[in-house]
């Protein structure tokens, strides 16, 4: 067994970190971009008011809230949440977020995806995790395939927007699709640290 110590938070572009107060007023103008809102939320879009931000902690026992930090300059770019934890069937749901748009198309959504499967699956003992998405959301769905997760259906045409209805997809992953989709394959680099 690999004890991951440090590396358990910590990617190749980016970590997981607690909340902080002075996150808040960044992550309520992210709540401003409509765009970003319509990936993320299948909710009508509004502004947030900071104080929604501004109440770090925990978020009670069935949920685990992150917020994604890049290594390099430790910019707060985004959250990623375990919710929705049910401990005794050992499942739970994530989501995350990249608001600010220059770290899009950069790989830290995935990179972030990772570290919080791996937490999931090694820190909490959970065997299963779902998403949902909405269809347009292409770069995301690509991502979540990517990382193994599977198409469990689809509520049909759910989300309206702009007098058009799509449907939101429903993904899940167990444990041991997981790890299968962490093993090393023929023809992988190895890397010895």
């Amino acid at each position: 067994m690999t004890i991951l110590g440090n590396e358990l938070l910590r990617g190749a572009l980016v970590r997981l970190a607690g909340p902080r107060a002075e996150d808040a007023e960044l992550m309520a103008r992210w709540s401003e971009d409509a765009e970003y809102m319509r990936l993320e939320d299948s909710d009508w879009v509004r502004p947030h008011p900071g104080d929604e931000f501004a109440r770090p902690g925990v978020p009670g026992p069935n949920a685990v809230e992150f917020r994604i930090r890049t290594l390099d300059d430790d910019r707060l770019i985004g959250f990623l949440a375990l919710h929705s934890i049910e401990w005794n069937n050992q499942t739970g749901q994530i989501s995350v977020g990249i608001g600010d748009r220059t770290y899009w198309n950069k790989g830290c959504g995935t990179d972030a995806m990772r570290l919080g499967l791996r937490y999931a699956f090694l820190e909490l003992n959970l065997q299963r995790l779902t998403l949902d998405v909405i269809s347009y959301n292409v770069r995301a769905v690509h991502v979540y395939e990517r990382l193994g997760f599977r198409h469990e259906g689809a509520l049909r045409r759910a989300v309206l927007r702009d007098g058009q209805r799509f449907d939101m997809l429903l993904m899940g992953i167990l444990r041991e699709e997981w790890e299968e989709s962490c093993r090393p394959r023929v023809g992988d680099a190895i890397v010895h640290e």
